[in-house]
């Protein structure tokens, strides 16, 4: 195939696929996280269960058997949030770093079917799990492994997509950021569905898990048909010809002759191909795009340091006693933030300002600081060194509107543009050093957050 005869994306199925894999990536850790409140209580239940039980066992004795076991119920329940955060944050950064170094010697397919494969495996037991009664210490470590698991495979799974698609046009990164996107206001919906209902937190955690499969069987069908699409079949054998092997092809289109296919149908790599040096090819190209990756780290390093942690604890100055209290996190910063945060992610496949090289990328990735003082101004609970200035529920609501669209919009630009300020060759490294620089700013924001609450 040549560029004068570049295949057409019928029907958008590729965009589509990508789409619906960026979707798969991050709906399973996101209904993980809204299910908190059913490991939390879960882990309260089962030590009540076991207090019960030595008090009935040991009643002989004089020390109360309640005295004993609460502190260690409520260490359990209440380091559950930090320690999640510790076996997430830990093994993403890793594993995402070890995919930049490493995708070259483990095949793609293997990496992403193997991710989704074992993220399956993982909440299918999760979801057995709900129905199993155990105790509250072998409940907590088994969670933690879980988490430790999905977010090893889901940053190798993250990764690999955003490598696969720099080797395609710019605006095929746009679905996976908007894919991911839309998977926060499910999670949103399905939180608010939880609270209408009045269902029991198992119910809603088992409704969550089983959907979360759902979900990752839709990416599996979905990447497996990837490679019978001729458009993703003609970039991906566009991006494995050595330098050597196209100047050869386009000799023989200049002669009016066929070229032959090249690694797409030997399976090997051209002999005429040269070696490319793995440690000169990575400093070049985190060189060729520092900016990019330094300014998506500091966009989510702004936006983890914000929220949930600072804005999650705003409170709503009108609702009073009215339905409006029980819904106003869920839905003034929880929807609302995942609405404009998509929006921001999908308004990249339509536009792209500012372009690659342009200085105002990163001065807009700057401004969002603002949204610091902003937003630590608003009717936060338990003030203590900030005045509550923005009290009004109008001002909250504007500002995370705001401060979700610039985020989902300038971290999606920098993601598509990444892998195009290199060599096509070396865009699928590009995409994912940029998907390390991602989660490094994931990994400073929750370090920021501890600093940011303080401050309030």
């Amino acid at each position: 195939m040549t560029t004068s005869h570049q295949p057409q994306d019928r029907y958008k199925a590729v965009w589509l696929i990508f789409f619906v894999l960026g979707l798969g990536t991050l709906l399973p850790w996101n209904f993980f996280m809204t299910a908190t409140l059913y490991f939390t209580n879960r882990l309260d239940l089962s030590q009540n269960i076991s207090s019960v039980t030595d008090r009935w066992s040991e009643d002989t004795e004089a020390s109360p058997a309640p005295t004993v076991s609460l502190p260690e119920r409520s260490s359990l329940s209440a380091i559950f949030n930090n320690v999640m955060t510790l076996c997430a944050m830990l093994p993403l950064l890793l594993f995402t770093c070890l995919n930049s170094f490493l995708h070259q010697r483990i095949p793609q397919s293997v990496r992403v079917l193997g991710s989704l494969v074992a993220i399956l495996l993982v909440f299918l037991i999760t979801a057995v799990l709900v129905k199993v009664e155990m105790s509250a210490l072998s409940f907590f470590i088994i969670t933690m492994i879980k988490i430790v698991l999905i977010n090893s495979f889901g940053a190798i799974l993250q990764a690999s997509l955003f490598g696969l698609a720099g080797v395609l046009p710019a605006n095929y990164t746009a679905p996976i950021m908007s894919g991911q996107g839309l998977a926060g206001f499910f999670t949103s919906v399905a939180m608010i569905c939880a609270i209408a209902s009045g269902s029991e937190l198992s119910e809603s955690a088992f409704g969550y898990f089983i959907t979360a499969c759902a979900v990752v069987v839709l990416a599996i069908v979905c990447y497996l048909a990837l490679p019978r699409l001729e458009f993703y079949r003609y970039y991906l054998q566009l991006n494995l010809e050595g330098p050597s092997e196209q100047e050869t092809k386009l000799d023989l289109i200049s002669k009016g002759e066929e070229p032959r296919g090249g690694r797409e149908e030997s399976g090997v790599p051209a002999p005429s191909s040269p070696p490319i040096s793995k440690k000169h090819s990575i400093k070049a190209i985190l060189k060729s795009i520092s900016v990019l990756a330094l300014s998506v780290c500091f966009i989510f390093t702004v936006t983890i340091g914000l929220f949930p942690a600072v804005t999650a604890e705003v409170k709503s100055s009108i609702a009073g006693t009215s339905a409006w209290n029980s819904y106003f996190i869920p839905v003034a910063c929880f929807l609302n933030f995942n609405v404009f945060d998509w929006l921001g992610r999908s308004l990249t496949a339509v536009c792209m300002w500012p372009d690659k090289d342009s200085c105002w990328l990163p001065v807009l990735v700057v401004a969002r600081i603002v949204f610091i003082p902003l937003l630590l101004l608003c009717n936060v609970k338990k003030h203590y060194y900030l005045p509550a200035i923005f009290k009004h529920d109008a001002w909250f609501i504007i500002f995370m509107a705001a401060f979700a669209f610039s985020n989902g919009y300038l971290a999606s630009l920098c993601m598509c543009f990444g892998p195009k300020k290199v060599k096509p060759a070396e865009a699928e490294t590009a995409g994912n050093i940029m998907s390390f620089f991602l989660c490094l700013g994931l990994a400073l924001g929750a370090v920021l957050s501890f600093l940011l609450r303080a401050l309030v």
